[in-house]
């Protein structure tokens, strides 16, 4: 049967249901998503199996592991194995994801959840979730891998929905991703993508499907590469690259401490045609450990970012990041998700200049407040291009984009719309001005304000007065008077018949 993807969606919901109460809801993400990872590399792999064993017909052939583009599952665990255990089922899933790391290294670190020490997930719930996907086949002939993706991509939404505000650290809004990805559009084969706190994977899994559905491209003829802090959530977006069929690698540590993408025969960071990165806002970074970057990365001033706001620090290594016309032949495009102090601080106004004068922001687009999961907090997003067009050297695009002519209220936080996003883009790629909407500005007024970034600097946002009509205003307030000399009157007559003065 052939199912639609609210049908999927429906499917994979109920597992959050079946370990509801068991484990905390913080939690549901680690015990669900590798077994529905699991569950989908378990079925492609079996189908390819089967058609090679009768492409070879030897099983030891059929088994070897260049002749598949997906994970080799041993011989044992697959999903009918692990359908068949009644008891101890908690070590057959933990036996089972050892497994398939063993026979495939780079699933290294993606597996790990442990079921054993989970107390609440007993052979019954473990059971009952293990039969529950086993209603569906997930390999790519039953669910086609975009829908698989959006599938999955809506179980982490899910889940993050359920963490509430400590959610939010691993998803960033759809909204969001989709006009990040499109502010640096124009993606050609062989393009890569780095996304240095990637979280789970949304942005470069959303510049994946724009390529494919928006510019008619082939996703598997671009690289993804990802760095994430969080064991748990790097785990996540490696198996969610994987599960798109996307040509990915997500890599852990700290970005700033542990860069992982580096070229070390040249002591530089390794670069990228796009980076796309939504940083944890005003975090703490090393900066006393970083004081003597071997990469050189936060040399736009001699003082660096303090300790407690690494937001610059994020911005120095994304720009590192990006390819430039002198190293590379091309140029590199950045979109990053930056909280509004980044624009207007004054202890940073240091670090503004030299992005300024380095001619590398291409736009500022303000952002309404209240986006995020349980964070009001006023963003903004700010383009980098190291390749700006010629006939804007010198400038700067700003999109204010804050008004409700751009977002629709929802229940508990706002929600840009599509057609919010679309007159951005419209905005931004036409340069144009627009009256307390958007204004190209030049680099020596930028200067004359000290680089202050302010939005409301460079495009007036306050809203029009209403015009006067001082006839009707004055016929209001005649009316009005007449009212209270009537009342004064009647007060009066009161009084006198109470015989107070």
């Amino acid at each position: 049967m052939t199912l639609t993807l609210d049908e999927l969606d429906s499917h994979l919901f109920v597992c959050a249901d079946i370990i509801r109460d068991a484990v905390d809801p913080t939690d549901y993400k680690e015990y669900i998503l590798p077994l529905v990872y699991y569950k989908a590399i378990s079925d492609e792999f079996e189908k390819q199996y089967e058609q090679t064993l009768e492409k070879y017909g030897d099983e030891e052939l059929a088994r070897r592991p260049n002749l598949y583009d997906i994970p080799v599952v041993p011989d044992g665990y697959l999903w009918d194995d692990l359908r068949s255990v009644t008891d101890n089922v908690d070590q057959a899933l933990d036996e089972a994801f050892d497994a398939v790391t063993n026979e495939n290294p780079e699933l290294q670190g993606v597996f790990r959840a442990d079921y054993i020490s989970a107390d609440g997930l007993g052979d019954d719930r473990l059971g009952k979730l293990v039969e529950h996907l086993s209603k569906h086949d997930l390999d790519r002939d039953s669910v086609p891998p975009d829908m698989l993706g959006e599938a999955y991509m809506d179980l982490v939404r899910n889940f993050a929905e359920e963490e509430g505000k400590s959610g939010g650290q691993f998803f960033t809004p759809p909204e969001i991703v989709n006009l990040c990805v499109k502010l640096v559009d124009e993606f050609e084969d062989g393009h890569s993508f780095h996304d240095p706190t990637v979280g789970s994977g949304g942005m470069l899994i959303e510049a994946a499907r724009y390529y494919r559905e928006e510019q008619g491209g082939d996703p598997s003829k671009l690289t993804f590469t990802g760095q994430e802090i969080n064991p748990d959530v790097a785990a996540i977006a490696t198996m969610n690259l994987s599960i798109h069929g996307l040509n990915g690698e997500i890599e852990r540590e700290d970005s700033l401490s542990s860069p992982a993408f580096t070229d070390d025969e040249e002591n530089e960071l390794e670069r990228f045609d796009r980076v796309l990165a939504n940083f944890p806002f005003s975090a703490n970074w090393d900066k006393d450990g970083l004081q003597d970057d071997p990469y050189e990365r936060f040399d736009w001033h001699e003082k660096l970012p303090r300790a407690d706001r690494g937001d610059y620090a994020f911005i120095m290594h994304i720009a590192k990041q990006l390819k430039t016309p002198e190293k590379d032949g091309v140029g590199g495009k950045a979109a990053i998700v930056i909280p509004h102090g980044v624009l207007f601080r004054k202890h940073e106004g240091r670090y503004r200049e030299a992005m300024l004068e380095n001619d590398m922001v291409e736009a500022i687009v303000g952002l309404p407040e209240n986006l995020f999961q349980n964070n009001s907090i006023p963003s903004a997003i700010l383009v980098l291009n190291t390749d700006k067009p010629g006939e804007h050297t010198g400038e700067v695009q700003f999109v204010h984009a804050a008004d409700e002519d751009f977002y629709e209220e929802l229940s508990n936080q706002n929600e840009l719309t599509e057609d919010g996003i679309d007159h951005v883009l419209e905005n931004f790629r036409e340069w144009t001005t627009e009256e307390r909407v958007s204004r190209t500005v030049e680099l020596e007024e930028i200067r004359e304000n000290d680089y202050n970034l302010n939005i409301a600097l460079y495009v007036d946002t306050t809203e029009p007065e209403e015009d006067i009509d001082v006839e009707e205003e004055l016929a209001k307030l005649r009316e009005l008077q007449a009212e209270r000399d009537e009342l004064e009157a009647t007060m009066t007559e009161h009084m006198e018949a109470l015989n107070y003065e």
